[in-house]
C-alpha cells in the first residue's frame, strides 16, 4: 500500500471524543500530522454521532459494549496483514481503543487525552484493565487534565506497557495556558511526533 507513492509505515483507526465528531479541529490537527509522516489514518464516527450527522440532534454517547463493538468492526474491516494496525482516540475513543488494546490484530494504541475519571468523581477511576494490559499503550495527557491531573494519575498502579507522556499545563484538548509559553499545536505537534517515532521503532 502506498500513500503518495511511498509504502506506508502504519495504519491508525482514530476514533473522537464524546461531544466532537470526527472532523473537529484536534481530530484534523491529528490526523493530518500522522498522515503527513506516512501513516494511512482512517477516522470513523459511533453509531450515535453518526445519528447526529443525519438530524442534527446532540446524544449521549452510546453505551460502552455498543461502542466496542463497533469499534471491532472497524478492526475487522481495515485489519492488512501487510500493514501493522494501531489504535488510537481522543478521550472516549482513545479509552475505548485502551479496551481493545489487546486484540492480535492490534499492535497497540495511542489516546489524546484520557478520561481516567468522569470530572468531579476521581473516587471511581477507569484504570481496571490499564493495571494489566500487555501491549504499549501511549496516553498523550495534559497535566492539568480535569478527567486526568498529573498528581493523581501518579497515584495510579499501571501496567510497565503504559506510558503516560505528559504535556505541561494541558487540559483535556492538550491546551496550555497562556502564561506557559506553550501552544496547543505545539503541544499536539510533540503528540504527533512521539507517536511516529512509536510506529517507525
Amino acid at each position: 500500500m502506498l500513500i503518495e507513492g511511498k509504502p506506508v509505515k502504519g495504519k491508525i483507526l482514530l476514533a473522537h471524543g464524546a461531544g466532537a465528531p470526527m472532523d473537529s479541529l484536534f481530530m484534523d490537527q491529528i490526523s493530518s500530522g500522522l498522515a503527513a509522516g506516512g501513516v494511512e489514518v482512517i477516522r470513523f464516527e459511533f453509531p450515535y454521532m453518526q445519528k447526529r450527522r443525519v438530524d442534527g440532534k446532540k446524544r449521549p454517547p452510546d453505551r460502552q459494549p455498543k461502542l466496542l463493538d463497533y469499534f471491532t468492526e472497524m478492526i475487522e474491516r481495515f485489519t492488512d496483514p501487510d500493514v501493522p494496525l494501531w489504535l488510537a482516540g481522543k478521550s472516549m475513543g482513545g479509552r475505548m481503543a485502551t479496551h481493545l488494546a489487546e486484540d492480535p490484530r492490534v499492535k497497540g494504541c495511542f489516546v489524546y487525552g484520557y478520561p481516567f475519571y468522569a470530572p468531579g468523581k476521581l473516587d471511581r477511576p477507569r484504570t481496571e484493565h490499564l493495571v494489566s494490559v500487555a501491549k504499549p499503550v501511549h496516553i498523550f495527557q495534559g497535566t492539568r487534565d480535569g478527567m486526568g491531573r498529573k498528581e493523581v494519575v501518579d497515584e495510579y498502579i499501571l501496567s510497565d506497557s503504559v506510558t503516560v507522556h505528559w504535556l505541561e499545563s494541558g487540559d483535556h484538548d492538550l491546551k496550555p495556558l497562556k502564561r506557559s509559553g506553550i501552544t496547543q499545536d505545539e503541544h499536539i505537534a510533540h503528540a504527533v511526533e512521539s507517536t511516529l517515532l512509536t510506529i517507525y521503532d
